[in-house]
């Protein structure tokens, strides 16, 4: 057995705060309307998060690059005979990874153009028509059901790997490092200052766009001149 670093501190900051913007976002909705803002904030948040990961996967440290975890059917076939030797995500944790990105991008995206049907609008709610907003509306509040599945998958995926496994997937994530027995297995490399400098700067950019950034302001309304 050796330790390896596994999760550079990018992604561990990425996934908890991930955790934490979701939790937010859904105790923000079922708290009411008073709290529609910060909904709003949360999913902004989550918006921001999920572009540094999808850029993070193209310049970050080995581990967390897409093209290190990505598989096809044979690495999967191999996984499930027990073949498989490696670290970080495996070939079927991979594609559960995939699946929980694109269904959080989802709901956010869709957010953004939502109403609650009574005074609040996404920050892009402008952008497309009034049957739209409903039809996306709908969509943002049915998935929210698929996602408490997901999620719920996940999180059972991962105490089964750590307690009846023995293969602790939740101290990785924290420390960054991991013991493995793969002697062929190296420290991860790559995505230093100016690769997360890129990420951030890309992120931020999206969240502007996403709070409405690039709509220019309505008209002020017609003054009245008392005539």
């Amino acid at each position: 057995m050796k330790t390896i670093r596994l999760w550079d501190l990018p992604t561990r900051l990425f996934h908890w705060l991930l955790v934490i913007a979701v939790v937010g976002a859904v105790a923000t909705v079922k708290l009411g309307a008073g709290w529609m803002a910060w909904h709003e904030r949360f999913g902004l948040a989550v918006v921001g998060l999920l572009a540094f990961r999808v850029v993070w996967g193209l310049v970050g440290s080995t581990y967390a690059r897409f093209s290190q975890f990505i598989s096809g059917p044979g690495a999967m076939i191999r996984y499930l005979r027990g073949q498989w030797q490696g670290a970080g995500h495996n070939p079927l944790g991979a594609w559960s990874v995939l699946l929980l990105l694109g269904l959080f991008g989802f709901q956010a995206v869709t957010g953004l153009f939502a109403n609650d049907e009574i005074a609040f609008n996404g920050p892009l709610y402008r952008l497309v028509s009034s049957g739209w907003s409903d039809t996306l509306s709908s969509w943002h509040r049915l998935m929210e059901w698929g996602l408490y599945a997901v999620v719920a998958l996940h999180v059972l995926a991962v105490l089964f790997y750590t307690h009846v496994r023995k293969d602790n997937l939740i101290k990785p994530m924290v420390t960054g490092r991991k013991q493995v027995q793969s002697s062929e297995l190296k420290d991860a490399s790559g995505g230093g200052w100016l690769a997360m400098i890129i990420a951030l700067a890309i992120a931020v950019a999206v969240v502007w766009a996403a709070s409405g950034g690039l709509i220019p302001p309505p008209p002020p309304p017609p003054q009245n001149l008392g005539w």
